[in-house]
């Protein structure tokens, strides 16, 4: 649960001054996370990640500061945190003009709203389908 008294004039960048804000996606405090840790094995690939929590507060501070359009960049982010990286690759490439139709698209926006609970990025790949169509940029 986020704090109800983060204050981006205070409090931003979050790993300087309010580290025990920041856990990784396995748990791990921020402190946690060491050069003798990674040698010794204690921290995975899997501790390096970003965690969903840690974007919501970052969306939480860049609409504090009057920037929405960062901070719905920060939520759709903390939605794709628990796709693999081979699909969220696989998504970013069938956004890519003439890449997709707009069957495709709203295919992947179905995917993402079903199987991901990712409602903000499915709205973003439905968007893009309509923009696409209206530019006549979509796949033949």
């Amino acid at each position: 649960m986020a704090p109800a008294d983060l204050d981006p004039r205070h409090d931003y960048p979050l790993a300087s001054h309010r580290p025990e804000l920041i856990r990784t996606p396995t748990g791990k405090r921020l402190d946690e996370i060491t050069m003798q840790a990674v040698l010794g094995g204690e921290v995975t690939a899997e501790d390096l990640r970003i965690a969903a929590e840690t974007l919501r507060l970052q969306a939480r501070i860049a609409d504090s500061v009057g920037r929405p359009q960062l901070g719905q960049n920060f939520r759709r982010a903390a939605e794709l945190t628990t796709l693999p990286d081979a699909e969220v690759l696989r998504i970013y490439n069938a956004l890519r003009p003439r890449a997709s139709t707009k069957r495709e698209l709203t295919a992947i926006a179905e995917e993402l709203e079903r199987d991901h609970s990712a409602t903000l990025c499915a709205r973003l790949v439905r968007e893009a389908a309509e923009v696409y169509e209206r530019r006549g940029v979509l796949a033949g």
